[in-house]
């Protein structure tokens, strides 16, 4: 499809036509353009048609965002994690369905030995958080990490609950990939994902992607909440959303967290992704369809990626009456909690509003980036005028 060059306000990019209303949703969730920036992309039917960025790339110097700013991409990298091992599974590499002491076996530790790797994948493994205090260093060792966790207790038996592993899932996944395959999950990922679509995304950042990166930060709504709700939730939500004290309460701050290099180049699959928009949205739409020639999934691996394997009420959960987040094998499945484009959509968002999903059912792979860490998700309006858009085109 062709583009034409549009610079509505602030914005800078290509679109085509039709898709205006989704640029102006777009520039929308930006707010102050000199406090921070964003970029979307989106692809239909394995056609870019969307690319537009806006705004501040580092608020620090005023460097703008261009088209190859890369932003930190929160849990959203957990989604391309997922993708990496569904296409491991795909090519018969891994058996999701094996327990993950027939590959580690030290992780059957504590009777965790009928745990599954979908289970972990699902969120199911009930390691949520170290149950150590954790330093920067600590978590910057993904395999110290991991091995921390197999000689743990399980907070439930076999598998038979759910809660988000937050900062878990990630060093529990590298190493099952890393004894099921003696490759690193990073290395998997650039090698088989985003080099076939030349996507600027990585697991595992290098000074490159570094040069390119977005500074981020909390917006100041962001800092009370967390600093107010965090707290009251107790000791295990916060050894949870901080791996044990390793990272801030708001998971960024002056050169440390996930603005620290150190973790940014470790490769830590729960939240140190980097990449462009543009390089996200086309991994998701290659997941369903060609894109730029390349098909990353087949379309049974889709269907088990996407297959719902943990839904409704969590471990600590005291309401059973909802909205509740649905699970596949380590993707974001659409639900009342997290509503995207249609029930068939899977991927990942992340913390601050970044988000990357395909739908097969209208044929779109998302992506949105920011640095400026919003209280609340920002893509809403943004999925609902790309809908209303699909929808009269159909």
């Amino acid at each position: 499809m062709l583009f034409a060059d549009h610079r509505p306000d602030s914005v800078k990019g290509r679109f085509a036509p039709g898709m205006a209303p989704v640029v102006e949703a777009f520039a929308s969730s930006i707010g102050d353009p000199a406090a921070g920036g964003a970029a979307l992309s989106i692809w239909h039917d394995g056609e870019e048609v969307v690319d537009v960025h806006a705004g501040i790339a580092d608020t620090r110097t005023g460097r703008p965002w261009d088209a190859a700013t890369r932003a930190v991409l929160f849990s959203a990298t957990k989604g391309l994690g997922a993708v990496a091992v569904a296409r491991l599974a795909d090519e018969l590499k891994l058996d999701l369905d094996a327990p993950v002491a027939s590959v580690w076996p030290e992780f059957a530790a504590h009777g965790k030995e009928r745990i599954t790797i979908t289970d972990v994948l699902a969120h199911r493994a009930g390691l949520v958080a170290p149950d150590t205090t954790m330093s920067p260093d600590d978590l910057a060792d993904v395999r110290g990490f991991a091995d921390r966790l197999a000689a743990q207790r399980p907070m439930w038996p076999d598998a038979c609950s759910h809660l988000y592993h937050a900062l878990t899932w990630g060093p529990l996944v590298s190493e099952i990939v890393r004894r099921a395959t003696s490759r690193e999950a990073p290395d998997v990922f650039a090698r088989e994902i985003a080099a076939p679509l030349d996507a600027a995304v990585t697991l595992r950042a290098d000074d490159r992607d570094l040069r390119h990166l977005a500074y981020t930060t909390a917006a100041p709504e962001t800092e009370l909440l967390t600093s107010q709700t965090i707290p009251q939730m107790g000791e295990l939500a916060h050894r949870m959303l901080t791996a044990g004290g390793a990272l801030p309460l708001t998971l960024v701050g002056d050169g440390t967290g996930l603005n620290d290099p150190r973790l940014l180049k470790a490769g830590l699959l729960s939240a140190a992704g980097v990449g462009t928009a543009s390089g996200l949205a086309r991994i998701w739409s290659a997941t369903i369809t060609p894109t730029r020639g390349v098909r990353i999934l087949s379309d049974d691996a889709v269907r088990r990626l996407a297959v719902p394997r943990s839904t409704g009420p969590n471990a600590t959960d005291t309401e059973t009456d909802g909205p509740f987040h649905r699970w596949g094998a380590g993707v974001q499945l659409s639900s009342e909690a997290l509503t995207w484009l249609s029930p068939s959509s899977f991927g990942h968002d992340g913390a601050g509003g970044q988000a990357g999903f395909a739908d097969p059912d209208y044929g779109i792979g998302f992506g949105y980036v920011t640095n400026r860490m919003a209280a609340a998700p920002l893509i809403g309006p943004i999925v609902k005028a790309l809908r209303s858009i699909l929808d009269h085109a159909s």
